[in-house]
C-alpha cells in the first residue's frame, strides 16, 4: 500500500512538454487540464464555449513566449459539440486570450475562415514550481479585468459566445529571443501576422499589403519587450478605398465601380476622405481620451502610446461610398 502522496509504480509519470516547442495535438500528456474543450488529434482543440486550457510545461525557472494560433471554420457555431450546423453569423468575434489568470492580448475574428496568432510572454515568477500554465480563450463579456466601456461600446456589434466553435490550432512555448526589435515599418497585413494588430483574422497569412478594416473597429495589442513598436510610441497610417462594386446586373457593374472611383477621387481631391476615429479604449481602463489623429487627403494618422499591460480597441466612423484599410504601422511620430 501506499502512503497518500507517495508514489507507486502504478502512478502514471507525467512528461513535462520542454521548450522550444510546437504542440499541435490534444492526445498529448502535457495537456492536463482542460475545461469546455474538446480535445483534437491534428488540432489541440475546440472550445464548446469560453474555457480553457492547461499544459505542464518544464520551464527551469526561465521565462517563456507563448504563441497560441486560433482560427475558425465551419463548425465554429454554438452548439457544435451537440450536432447543431447553423451558418456563421455576419458578426466579427471578439475574444480575450489569458493566462494565468492576466488579460495577455485580444483577437477580433471575422469570417468563416479566419486565422490569428497572439503573442505574449510569461515571466519566471508567473509560472509555478508545478510549471502548470494554462491559456484561457474568453467572450469580451465574460470575466473580470474588462473595463465596461468596452462591452457597452461592442454591444450589438460583435457576436455573442464568440468562443464557441473556436479551433485551437497550436500552442508553442519558447524562450523569448535575446532582442528581436525590428524599426522599419510594417505593413498592415504584417501587423496582423505578428500580432499587433487583431482587424478579423487572416485567411493567407503569407499575404502583405493594406489590410481592410471591415468590422468597423480592430485591436491593438500589448508590445513585446524588444520588438516593433517598444520604443514606446505606435502611428498607425489609415487609408480609404472606392468600396466594391456589389452584386449588380453585369451590364451595370463597370459603369457602378467607376462611378464609385471617381467619388473616392473626389473626395480625396478635397480632402475628405480620411477615415474617421471615433474613439480609443484602453479594454483594461476605458476610454484613453481623445485620440492623437492627422489628416491629409484619405489619410488619417493616428499616434498611440505603444500599449504593454492592456490592449486599445479602436472604434472607426463611417466612411462613405469606401472602405477603411490600415496602410501601415511605424514606431515613432506621426511623418505626413
Amino acid at each position: 500500500m501506499s502512503t497518500p502522496g507517495s508514489a507507486t509504480e502504478l502512478d502514471q509519470l507525467i512528461l513535462p512538454a520542454i521548450p522550444p516547442v510546437h504542440l499541435r495535438s490534444g492526445q498529448i500528456a502535457a495537456l492536463q487540464v482542460i475545461d469546455r474543450l474538446q480535445r483534437g488529434s491534428s488540432i489541440v482543440g475546440r472550445f464548446e464555449t469560453s474555457g480553457l486550457a492547461g499544459f505542464k510545461v518544464s520551464a527551469q525557472g526561465r521565462p517563456l513566449r507563448v504563441l497560441v494560433s486560433l482560427s475558425t471554420d465551419d463548425r465554429s457555431v454554438s452548439g457544435w459539440y451537440a450536432g447543431r450546423t447553423e451558418p456563421l453569423g455576419l458578426q466579427p468575434r471578439l475574444v480575450q486570450v489569458r493566462s494565468q489568470g492576466r488579460l495577455r492580448q485580444c483577437v477580433l475574428l471575422r469570417g468563416r475562415r479566419a486565422h490569428a496568432q497572439v503573442a505574449f510572454d510569461l515571466t519566471a515568477e508567473e509560472i509555478p514550481d508545478d510549471g502548470l500554465i494554462c491559456v484561457e480563450v474568453l467572450d469580451i463579456t465574460e470575466g473580470d479585468g474588462v473595463c465596461e466601456d468596452v462591452r457597452q461600446a461592442v454591444s450589438g456589434h460583435v457576436m455573442a459566445d464568440g468562443v464557441a466553435g473556436l479551433r485551437l490550432d497550436k500552442v508553442v512555448f519558447e524562450e523569448p529571443p535575446a532582442v528581436d526589435f525590428d524599426p522599419d515599418t510594417l505593413d498592415g497585413l504584417r501587423c496582423e501576422v505578428c500580432s499587433l494588430i487583431s482587424a478579423g483574422g487572416l485567411a493567407n497569412r503569407n499575404r502583405q499589403g493594406t489590410r481592410v478594416l471591415r468590422a468597423g473597429m480592430f485591436v491593438v495589442n500589448p508590445v513585446l519587450k524588444d520588438t516593433f513598436g517598444s520604443s514606446g510610441r505606435l502611428t498607425l497610417r489609415l487609408g480609404t478605398k472606392a468600396e466594391p462594386a456589389s452584386l449588380i446586373p453585369a451590364t451595370w457593374r463597370r459603369v457602378n465601380s467607376e462611378w464609385r472611383w471617381m467619388r473616392h477621387a473626389t473626395r480625396k481631391l478635397l480632402g475628405i476622405a480620411a477615415p474617421p476615429v471615433e474613439r480609443v479604449i484602453s479594454i483594461r481602463d476605458g476610454d484613453a481620451g481623445l485620440p492623437e489623429l492627422r489628416t491629409d487627403g484619405n489619410i488619417t494618422e493616428l499616434t498611440l502610446p505603444s500599449p504593454t499591460n492592456s490592449p486599445y480597441l479602436v472604434m472607426m466612423g463611417q466612411c462613405l461610398g469606401a472602405v477603411p484599410t490600415l496602410e501601415s504601422a511605424a514606431s515613432g511620430l506621426a511623418s505626413i
